[in-house]
């Protein structure tokens, strides 16, 4: 599986205090760098009807990703909201 990251993504992780910050970059760039399968990502949901955008929770951060075959590419990481 081959990944990739928008700039938004990695802008994203740069506003982040330290501590969170470690934590979504071992996630992304380690543990699912390992090829981590997709179905075990936490509440995983599809955004849209063609299965190319998702979204999952991690930390507390909401993580948006686009899958286009083997190549899973990283948008965003926002807080997320409160309820």
């Amino acid at each position: 599986m081959e990944m990739r990251y928008t700039q938004s993504f990695l802008r994203d992780l740069r506003k982040l205090q330290p501590a969170n910050y470690q934590q979504i970059y071992d996630f992304v760039f380690v543990d699912f760098a390992r090829n981590l399968p997709l179905h075990s990502l936490p509440e995983l949901r599809q955004l849209d009807s063609e299965g190319i955008f998702y979204r999952f929770t991690f930390e507390g951060y909401l993580i948006g990703i686009e899958v286009k075959g083997e190549i899973v590419k990283f948008l965003r990481a926002i807080a997320m909201p409160d309820v």
